[in-house]
């Protein structure tokens, strides 16, 4: 496959995954999805196309629960995102992000304290 279908088998990917893993639940948005650009510095992180910001607050995961940092947060590196949306200044704010393996498929959830 050449670089160009390679790119956009993931742009398609992208948006497949966007459209089955986008919940909203009392105003708080969960999310599974690729990283798609890391800003450690900036405390924004893009996921399926969608800008997050965090910080001192935002608590984040391994897939096990452990606690870890956002340097860990890989482009192209799969993430769990429960935010808030604030309105005021048109974006989203992580409260908790988890590392995951790929995507978890409905019938894999149970294996994920995270996953309600």
């Amino acid at each position: 496959m050449s670089k160009e279908g390679k790119i956009l088998f993931i742009v398609i990917l992208t948006f497949m995954v966007s459209a089955l893993t986008f919940a909203s639940d009392k105003g708080i948005v969960k999310l599974q999805g690729i990283v798609m650009a890391v800003e450690v510095k900036k405390n924004t992180v893009t996921v399926n196309e969608r800008a997050f910001a965090f910080d001192q607050q935002t608590s984040f995961f391994t897939e096990k629960g452990l606690p870890t940092t956002p340097d860990k947060m890989k482009v192209g590196g799969w993430v769990y995102i429960e935010a808030v949306p604030d309105k005021a200044n048109r974006r989203n704010i992580a409260k908790k992000v988890y590392l995951i393996p790929g995507l978890v498929p409905d019938k894999e959830k149970h294996r994920y304290s995270f996953f309600e």
